[in-house]
């Protein structure tokens, strides 16, 4: 709405009062519009508690504000007038601290005085004068000239609010207050990208959330975000044009909300009342992060936060204790925390890291900040990490992987920790603080019986842990046995009662016993978050008898269905696995039913009736991404599609690895397991399902698959199996997402057929198949030279983003290196792809194993391949050294195996 420039008699009876009024009177509150030549302090308006303009609806008010009633700190703010919550503020970063102090309107702007008359804040200089000083019923703060045009807002300098039509573009931020009372940028920032939203932490430098790894935001479409914004039915961020790119899922209307960055650290939507109502804003239905263990200073510094279904707890790590502020410190007096910076560890005299050692946070201890950074090494040990930390000045602690051999470390300032041995998602990440002993010198004594006191605290919990694995343990041996000798009392029993049917209907009885032996008590099981349950019944007719087939997995046949609402279903029949308990399998099913994003395909229900097992997926109506990508005819996936596939399956992956409460490792990353669908939907499929296998079957994995093109090493190997392994079926996703091929020439197949059109293209490669047909050496070849063009996809005709290909090729290869350690998470892969982490470089010497298996590739037979042999199956990656390696490779470089296991393509 477009106000008049000017209302004379309003502001001729406004300057009446303001000339003739006693200075210890409140002054009048005005609405909507003041002139220039005004002035308000928290005294002039004291009655109306610093309120000296209102909005016309009443919904907002503009004030000398002191929050929390304290007396030192004013501001000009913004009010939501029912609930006195501040939206904006001025001069949050100079508060005046006399309540005499004035806010003046001239015709230059709005300026901030303290009680000297000095200006602390003001508007900038403009062209023209200012004819009025206008709160909107919006909440915008404009100042107008005399053609009502708009010459600055509040709105273009937010704080730590988004309201209603206001909007946060790219480069522009949120900052959290200080304190209730102090209105000071605090520590932590909302910033807005042209592809994200992120949520960092100033002090550790770090971010702690991505909107696009969170399940509560689904993007509509690709695009160039411009700005952030909010309204009555959720947050957006949207294109220059105002699409929709990205918007949270459905949020029940509310007729005010605004998003707010809260003192510590969460990001939440508020729905605030309306003008005549006095109550305090509501909870609008969305927090980020999620879990209060996600926050930086969940527990104050050095905290330990124990996640504990919704609500989270508190504790201090071993050989830690309460600080007398906030958080932890050691229990040990004779340590300080070492500040960031401290010359104690700097300095080339090389006793600059005298009086430095190190307090174990213990195993199963992790940090918010690892899940968004690069590790600073891979593929070392233990002791090297520390080294690494104890020669950078900044480098307060470092946190040492032990299934991925990472190394990451902590600077400038440490915040909270979260346990993760209190969630079945827990891994093998130990965490160490670097301090300073504030004795002297020369103690050795005291320091020797420290150092055992620090030895026995660290080896006690180990201890205690594997002495109760070995009682719970004893204990399920005995049930077990148990258990089997029910079951064999119950096979009598059945045997004896078969004997009596007819002999020409004893297969049948026997087949329909099997099927309903545990089927009697189905409805007994209730374990909770489990999706909708249907009858086979009810599939059968979903499915039509299961009458169109539409493809086939590792766990058996997929059919096409159709749900009573007239949505598509894909319903997929367990076959072939071992079959577990029912329980376990609904426990499982929970699971997998509970897990949301926008790149993962939703379970919509299950079936298990007697040793019936059958998942109902959502129907993807394009398949997977197999058929498109190596189809021989028709037109070939544009280029923009393959980068939108890429960062879609790559976000599907980390939220998986990072985002659940449970980590679940996929374990066969392939282009058969990424769907697509109508609208460049992305998502990943049958993620979970590798925990339905059973001990002897896991370990004949590669077979039943039949997929060990997508294997990484470690699959051949007793390397422990981790969320670096599916990082590793994912590059050899990427290449062949380059290349529009599978990764290994269809003629030459380890005996199994393609039945692709080997000539399909092989004219036009070029240099990406003159010497070989394993296209991973051709890759790393290309990369040595930096030609990456022409490992593009003939079939595009060079319609290809050049930047693009070298980094999909660079990240590629770096989820392609050898050991677990020094390949990427997924959520830096991710990152990685769209641009917004640092692209890292791939590591020759950690991608040797590739030439290794595309010479022997290249020769005449498989026999070629086997002369050359690695380590044996079981060398572990710290073995790699050892001299008993019976056979030599090429170049004096180790592998796992012999070329002739490698993880091949199919």
């Amino acid at each position: 709405m477009g106000p008049s420039p000017m209302r004379p008699p309003f502001l001729l009876s406004l300057l009446l009062l303001l000339l003739l009024g006693d200075v210890a009177q409140a002054g009048t509150v005005a609405t909507e519009l003041i002139a220039p030549d005004f002035e308000a302090s928290f005294l002039l308006f004291v009655d109306t508690v610093g309120v000296f303009l209102r909005s016309s609806n009443g919904a907002f008010e503009a004030a000398v504000y002191n929050p929390a009633a304290q007396q030192d700190r004013y501001y000009l703010a913004v009010l939501h007038a029912p609930s006195k919550t501040c939206v904006w503020a001025a001069n949050r970063a100079a508060p005046i601290t006399d309540r005499t102090a004035l806010v003046r309107l001239t015709s230059q702007g709005v300026s901030v005085e303290d009680a000297n008359g000095t200006a602390i804040w003001s508007t900038p200089p403009f062209g023209s004068a200012v004819a009025a000083l206008r709160l909107a019923d919006t909440g915008n703060l404009a100042l107008l000239d005399a053609a009502n045009a708009t010459l600055w807002q509040s709105f273009d300098v937010p704080t730590d609010t988004l309201v209603s039509s206001q909007r946060l573009p790219v480069g522009g931020f949120l900052a959290s207050a200080a304190s209730a009372s102090d209105l000071a940028e605090g520590d932590y920032r909302l910033n807005v990208t042209s592809g994200d939203a992120v949520l960092s932490w100033t002090m550790g430098s770090s971010l702690y959330w991505r909107m696009s790894n969170d399940a509560s935001f689904v993007k509509d479409r690709d695009g160039a975000v411009a700005y952030m914004a909010v309204n009555g039915t959720g947050i957006f961020l949207l294109a220059k044009d105002g699409t929709v790119i990205v918007q949270a899922a459905a949020m029940a209307p509310a007729g005010l909300r605004v998003v707010q960055l809260s003192v510590d650290g969460k990001l939440q939507i508020k729905n605030f009342a309306s003008a005549n109502s006095s109550s305090s804003p509501t909870d609008g239905g969305f927090v980020a992060p999620s879990r209060a263990c996600d926050l930086p200073l969940s527990c104050g510094p050095l905290g330990l936060c124990t996640p504990s279904g919704n609500a989270s707890g508190c504790t201090c790590p071993q050989l830690f204790a309460a600080a007398h502020d906030s958080g932890c410190a050691p229990s040990d007096g004779s340590s300080t925390l070492l500040p960031a910076g401290a010359g104690a560890s700097c300095g080339g005299s090389g006793n600059g890291d005298r009086g430095i050692s190190y307090l174990s946070l213990g195993n199963g201890v992790a940090y918010y900040a690892n899940k968004f950074s690069l590790p600073a090494t891979a593929g070392s040990n233990a002791s090297s990490c520390q080294a690494l930390c104890t020669a950078n000045c900044s480098c307060l602690g470092y946190f040492y992987d032990h299934s991925s051999l990472s190394c990451y470390l902590a600077r400038d300032q440490l915040g909270s920790f979260t346990n993760t041995n209190s969630t079945n998602g827990a891994h093998s990440m130990s965490g160490y603080v670097k301090v300073q002993s504030s004795r002297p010198q020369g103690s050795s004594s005291s320091d020797s019986s420290s150092s055992s006191k620090t030895l026995i605290a660290i080896l006690l919990p180990t201890i205690i842990a594997f002495v109760l694995i070995v009682i719970i343990g004893a204990i399920v041996v005995v049930s077990w046995r148990k258990e089997k000798r029910r079951e064999g009392r119950r096979s009598s029993r059945d045997v004896q009662l078969r004997r009596q049917r007819s002999p020409g209907s004893a297969s049948a009885h026997l087949v329909q016993d099997l099927q309903d032996m545990d089927g009697d008590d189905d409805d007994d099981i209730v374990i909770p978050g489990l999706p909708t349950r249907f009858t086979h019944s009810e599939i059968e007719d979903m499915t039509n008898s299961f009458r169109v087939k539409i493809g086939a997995g590792g766990f058996g046949a997929v059919y096409k269905g159709e749900l009573p609402d007239g949505s598509l279903v894909a319903v997929k029949k367990i076959e072939g696995v071992g079959m577990q308990g029912k329980r376990e399998f609904m426990t499982e099913i929970a699971v997998i039913g509970n897990i949301h994003h926008v790149n993962l395909v939703r379970l919509r229900g299950f079936c298990t009736e007697g040793q019936r097992r059958l998942l109902v997926y959502e129907f993807m109506n394009r398949g997977s991404l197999e058929r498109p990508l190596f189809r021989p005819t028709g037109p070939p996936l544009e280029w923009k599609e393959r980068m939108d596939i890429a960062v879609g399956a790559a976000r599907g992956l980390a939220y998986l690895h990072f985002g659940c409460n449970q980590r679940i490792i996929h374990c066969d990353v392939k282009p058969e397991n990424i769907l697509l669908a109508d609208g460049g939907q992305v998502k990943i499929a049958d993620f979970g399902l590798a925990k339905f296998l059973s001990p002897e079957q896991s370990g004949l994995f590669t077979t039943m698959r039949g997929t060990r093109g997508y294997l990484a090493p470690e699959w051949l190997t007793n390397t422990a199996i981790t969320d670096r392994t599916d990082v590793y079926g994912f590059g050899m996703v990427l290449l062949e997402l380059v290349h529009g091929r599978k990764n290994r020439s269809e003629h030459v197949s380890d005996g199994m057929a393609s039945g692709e059109d080997s000539s399909n293209g092989s004219s036009s490669r070029g240099a990406a198949r003159s010497n070989n047909d394993y296209f991973p050496l051709a890759a790393l070849e290309a990369h040595e030279a930096g030609r990456y063009a022409e490992l593009a996809d003939p079939r595009l005709e060079g319609k290809v983003v050049a930047k693009e290909v070298e980094r999909m090729v660079k990240v590629a290869l770096c989820c392609l290196h050898e050991d677990p350690g020094t390949r990427p998470s997924m959520a830096v892969v991710a990152g990685m792809l769209e641009g917004t982490m640092e692209l890292g470089e791939p590591r020759a010497q950690a991608l040797g194993f590739l030439r290794l298996y595309g010479r022997g590739h290249a020769g005449p037979s498989d026999g070629n391949m086997k002369q050359v042999v690695g380590m044996g199956m079981g060398t572990s990656v710290g073995d790699r050294n050892r001299s008993e390696t019976t056979q030599t490779t090429m170049s004096g470089w180790p592998s796992y195996m012999s070329s002739s296991q490698l993880s091949a393509p199919r």
